[in-house]
């Protein structure tokens, strides 16, 4: 095992980690004012 390969692998895994937890953020949102916006209609 080479420590620069296993560094390189941890860069990439926490970038995905990343983007992944943000992609989350971004549709819980969305799902919380479509769910405002759907109350205010009824």
């Amino acid at each position: 095992m080479n420590k620069v390969v296993i560094m390189q692998a941890l860069e990439i895994m926490w970038k995905g980690m990343l983007g992944i937890f943000v992609a989350m953020v971004i549709i819980m949102i969305f799902v919380w004012i479509m769910a405002i916006l759907g109350k205010k209609k009824n």
